[in-house]
């Protein structure tokens, strides 16, 4: 069975990066598309960034375009969320999500096979 295992989450003042990683163990050599997603307290979970395809392709959400950047590394099967210029506003937890198929729509959670555990980030002001 698939699973995703995140790292890299804290408390961070704005302004801060931090980066956060996701290793895949088991059956995962046809992982087509990588996610992440973030809930924040009382509300929904949330696209963040996908990465997809043999080429790489990425997906952004409006509110982290040119603070955030996804990346993967297939040699050792994980996905990077590098976060830069933090604001309160990115508090949530984060998770990690990979797909087996060709996605169409990367910003949909339903779009994704198997979840990790979630990393909680915290940027204060």
């Amino acid at each position: 069975q698939a699973q995703l295992v995140e790292s890299g989450g804290g408390l961070v003042q704005a302004g801060g990066s931090l980066r956060l990683s996701c290793t895949a163990t088991g059956p995962t050599h046809s992982t087509y598309a990588w996610g992440w997603f973030r809930q924040a307290p009382g509300k929904d979970r949330t696209f963040v960034a996908a990465i997809a395809g043999s080429g790489g392709s990425t997906y952004y959400e409006d509110s982290v375009k040119g603070r955030f950047t996804i990346s993967r590394d297939n040699a050792k099967k994980t996905v990077y969320l590098q976060m830069s210029s933090l604001k309160p506003e990115d508090t949530a937890v984060y998770y990690c999500a990979g797909a087996f198929r060709i996605v169409t729509s990367p910003n949909y959670a339903h779009e994704y096979d198997y979840w990790g555990q979630g990393t909680q980030v915290t940027v204060s002001s």
